[in-house]
């Protein structure tokens, strides 16, 4: 089992900055990859950025230049670094932890959400 609490969210002017940060509990945080997702009102949840157990990280086109994910195992936290925010970006973030064991199973935990207002 892991929980999932992020916080960091808010309402931030356009070209503003906000560091999302998701802090895990319950289990061996490094093992896990760690995802950012996104939804916005009336539209589907979209992929935001991940990071792998190994570092490795991948974007959505949308966020790619202004976006950065990074993770502490130490501290086992995912954090996510959005910077030039946009209107669009306004949405409900969410963190998600996948583990997927040897025999191919797989566990998936969500959080909350944080709210990410951004004005224009």
């Amino acid at each position: 089992q892991v929980q999932l609490v992020e916080s960091g969210g808010g309402l931030v002017q356009g070209g503003g900055s906000l560091r999302l940060s998701c802090a895990a509990s319950g289990s061996i945080f490094s093992r896990y990859d760690m995802d950012w997702y996104r939804q916005a009102p009336g539209k589907q949840r979209e992929l935001v950025a991940l990071i792998s157990i190994g570092g490795s990280t991948k974007y959505a086109d949308s966020v790619k230049g202004r976006f950065t994910i990074s993770r502490d195992n130490a501290k086992n936290t995912v954090f996510l670094q959005m910077n030039s925010l946009k209107p669009e970006d306004t949405a409900v973030y969410l963190c998600h932890a996948k583990y997927v064991t040897t025999s191919g199973y797989e566990f998936n935990y969500w959080g909350q959400g944080t709210q990410v207002t951004v004005s224009s």
